[in-house]
């Protein structure tokens, strides 16, 4: 049987799908190429970390597909010196891109299991400027700070007011919002005046965070 080859997949992650959907920024290709996202994914899943498809990481929530992530970095336009706040660690492999991307990363999940291992990994690969913490952010979270950019990397029903709040002038904020199979990538830019912009980047489907399902409605007839 032929050996997995790695680096072969990482290109053809890059080039084959990620490139050919218009991510065409060259800091973002190379994070991506960078950051070896199949140490952030369990031995047996390996495989199939470069994949066109979300990777079940525990507790019903998945891993964004490589073409995902990728519009989702170029469209937030992450500069070097921006500090990021990132709603769903999941594994850390997007922590790790936008932490390769901007200045800082404060992020936050629900599962202290899914914090820790994070952690290791970014250890691991030596990769600072993060600070992870654990809880439920879907209300909001750190509401004392501003950030330069904001993203909620797992769907929601609606976003909350604080996050907008929180960002600086000039500052994006990105979500999925809406209900499965159709939901919408969203970036949402803080304009001086406090005006916002809210612009549909692209259509796609994907897990809620845990808390941020759509209510059951229910029905007296």
């Amino acid at each position: 049987m032929m050996a997995f080859d790695t680096e072969l997949a990482r290109f053809n992650m890059v080039e084959q799908q990620i490139r050919p959907w218009d991510v065409l920024d060259k800091r973002v290709l190379d994070t991506l190429f960078k950051i070896p996202r199949e140490q952030f994914v369990s031995a047996e899943q390996r495989n199939f970390a470069f994949s066109d498809t979300p990777l079940p990481i525990g507790h019903g929530e998945t891993l964004l597909p490589p073409v995902v992530e990728g519009r989702i970095l170029q469209s937030l336009a992450i500069e070097p010196q921006e500090r990021i706040l990132e709603i769903g660690t999941g594994t850390g492999f997007f922590t790790a891109c936008l932490a390769n991307l901007g200045n800082s990363v404060h992020s936050v999940d629900i599962h202290a299991d899914f914090t820790t291992a994070a952690g290791e990994r970014l250890k691991a690969l030596g990769i600072e400027r993060v600070v992870l913490e654990t809880g439920d952010a879907i209300g909001g979270w750190a509401q004392n700070e501003r950030f330069d950019v904001i993203v909620i990397t797992g769907a929601v029903q609606t976003i909350a007011e604080s996050y907008r709040q929180q960002l600086n002038v000039g500052g994006r904020l990105f979500a999925i919002v809406g209900k499965a199979p159709i939901m919408s990538g969203l970036l949402i830019t803080r304009h001086p005046d406090d005006r916002f912009t809210t612009e549909n980047l692209f259509e796609t489907a994907t897990k809620y965070l845990k808390g941020a399902e759509p209510k059951p409605q229910f029905s007296f007839n």
